[in-house]
């Protein structure tokens, strides 16, 4: 089980790779340490056009979560059942979730928030039964978004959609 300097380190590199990368890709980004709600970084192009992105990272298997984040659920003495999905307050946040692997390997996810709700929405509804019924884990793993990966244009989409200088 890690620890939590072990998570406290993933979450820093996770967040540095992406703020380099984003660097590498010709855009000013700066990472806040945890200390802003709903986003680890700013990301701005030359414009002065600036988006908050939400960061994730891992180093193996799997990124975890609670499904209440993202779910209307309710709790039975035997059952949960998905009554819909809840409204999120940014739908469209930019999230890039990094897997940590050896130096040059990692991999990049980028994608909107409600891309993350859609996949637990149709995930969970389908799952079995969990065994204890107060459960509310839910995790996603890498190949479950391939779609997205290295999806860096998303970037680029988002930002053409703020006038210049805001």
């Amino acid at each position: 089980m890690a620890t939590g300097h072990e998570n406290q380190l993933t979450r820093q590199i996770g967040e540095h790779l992406v703020a380099a990368e984003l660097g590498r890709r010709g855009y000013v980004a700066t990472p806040f340490a945890g200390n802003v709600p709903m986003y680890d970084l700013l990301a701005a192009d030359l414009s002065g056009r600036a988006i908050p992105i939400q960061v994730k990272a891992i180093n193996g298997p799997s990124w975890q979560f609670s499904a209440k984040t993202f779910l209307d659920i309710e709790i039975g003495e035997e059952r949960q059942r998905v009554k819909g999905r809840l409204v999120l307050p940014n739908p469209q946040l930019l999230c890039i979730f990094v897997f940590i692997k050896k130096p040059g390997t990692d991999e990049f996810y980028i994608f909107q928030l409600h891309d993350l709700q859609d996949h637990f929405f149709k995930a969970y509804k389908g799952r079995e039964k969990p065994k204890n019924v107060q459960s509310l884990h839910c995790a996603i793993w890498p190949e479950e978004l391939k779609q997205f990966r290295d999806n860096w244009n998303l970037i680029d989409k988002t930002l053409t959609k703020i006038p210049p200088g805001c």
